[in-house]
C-alpha cells in the first residue's frame, strides 16, 4: 500500500449512507486496524453534531489532535469509535483524524441514536 493511499468505505445506516475515504497517511496504523476489521457492525451513537459508533479495533493515540473539520472521520482511542462529525461539533476529547466524508452532509442528519451501522469497503 502505498502512504498516500485513500481507501473508499461505504458505512451504512438504517436511515442514510454515506461514503468516506481512509486517508492513510493521516494515521497510517489506526487506517490499516480499521481497514483489516471490515466489514463490521455497531450501533450509532449521537453527540451534538457527530455520529460515533464503536469499532472492533483498539488504538491509542496517533497524530492525535483536540479540533476538526466539518466532514471529517476520526477515532476515538477511549471509546474504540468510529466519528463522523458531520456539523460544527469537535471532539469531546482528542482523536486520531482518519478521513473524509465524500458524499452529502446533509443526509448524515437522518440518523438517529441507536441505528444498527454497518462499515465495508467499497
Amino acid at each position: 500500500m502505498d502512504l498516500i493511499d485513500k481507501i473508499p468505505v461505504k458505512i451504512s445506516f438504517q436511515s442514510t449512507e454515506c461514503k468516506v475515504e481512509l486517508v492513510r497517511i493521516l494515521a497510517p496504523r489506526t487506517v490499516e486496524a480499521l481497514v483489516g476489521a471490515l466489514p463490521f457492525n455497531s450501533k450509532a451513537f449521537l453527540w451534538k453534531e457527530e455520529i460515533y459508533f464503536e469499532t472492533p479495533v483498539t488504538m491509542g493515540p496517533e497524530k492525535s489532535r483536540s479540533t476538526v473539520q466539518t466532514g471529517d472521520v476520526a477515532y476515538w482511542p477511549p471509546g474504540k469509535a468510529f466519528c463522523i462529525f458531520y456539523g460544527k461539533s469537535q471532539p469531546y476529547s482528542p482523536v486520531n483524524v482518519i478521513g473524509r466524508v465524500v458524499t452529502d452532509l446533509d443526509a448524515l442528519k437522518k440518523v438517529r441514536q441507536g441505528e444498527w451501522v454497518k462499515v465495508s469497503l467499497l
